[in-house]
């Protein structure tokens, strides 16, 4: 139990560290509510969930090639800088409450699985990660435990993607309509400035 719990702290320190999803979560939930926000987690989940299938599977050599490097930095590069203009242009919305009503819930989880789908990091994120824990937990233990480390891994992801559709989802509660939209700018920003640095690692690939 206690290396399992081991697993579900690593989901978790995996899924903390400030980046375009929580970027994208927090304005999500302040705009749309908790539910929103953890649809757009849900989904980036599900992205890092096709990525550990991917390592397990032994596909990350094909994507290791310098084409589909090239391409995937200048695709995350197209899907963050799309979300961050508009949740730039969008920041003046965030105290209209039929946004509620008029966000779609489909676009939440597909906006997360994209952002994330779609990141290069995300692929030397868990072939690095991943792929040290499948090393490690093949050779130690059997096929039934890989899969219940593995649970625990994605159990962590859950668990952190609940407290940050609810630490966003309060914040539309806790603070005021000015400093809502600084927020949602500020997120809009950080967005646009994870675009630019993927841009550039495309840029490296190329040239």
């Amino acid at each position: 139990m206690s290396v399992f719990l081991s697993y579900v702290f690593l989901g978790l320190s995996l899924a903390a560290p400030i980046g375009p999803v929580n970027a994208a979560q927090m304005d999500k939930g302040i705009k749309s509510g908790f539910f929103h926000a953890w649809l757009l987690g849900l989904g980036a989940l599900t992205a890092d969930v096709v990525y550990m299938l991917a390592v397990y599977m032994g596909v990350v050599r094909f994507l290791e090639t310098p084409f589909m490097q090239t391409f995937l930095w200048l695709f995350g590069f197209f899907v963050l800088m799309y979300t961050g203009v508009e949740t730039i242009m969008g920041a003046g919305k965030v105290v209209m409450q039929q946004q509620r009503q008029t966000e779609s819930r489909w676009k939440s989880f597909l906006s997360g699985f994209m952002m994330s789908i779609s990141n290069p990091l995300t692929i030397l994120f868990w072939l690095g990660i991943y792929g040290s824990v499948l090393a490690r937990t093949a050779s130690t233990y059997g096929t039934s435990e890989l899969v219940m480390y593995s649970s625990a891994i994605i159990l962590g992801l859950v668990l952190w993607d609940i407290v940050m559709a609810g630490i966003s989802s309060s914040f539309r509660k806790l603070l005021t309509s000015r400093l809502l939209t600084f927020i949602s700018i500020l997120s809009g920003l950080s967005l646009i400035g994870f675009a630019v640095y993927f841009g550039i690692q495309a840029a490296k690939v190329l040239f």
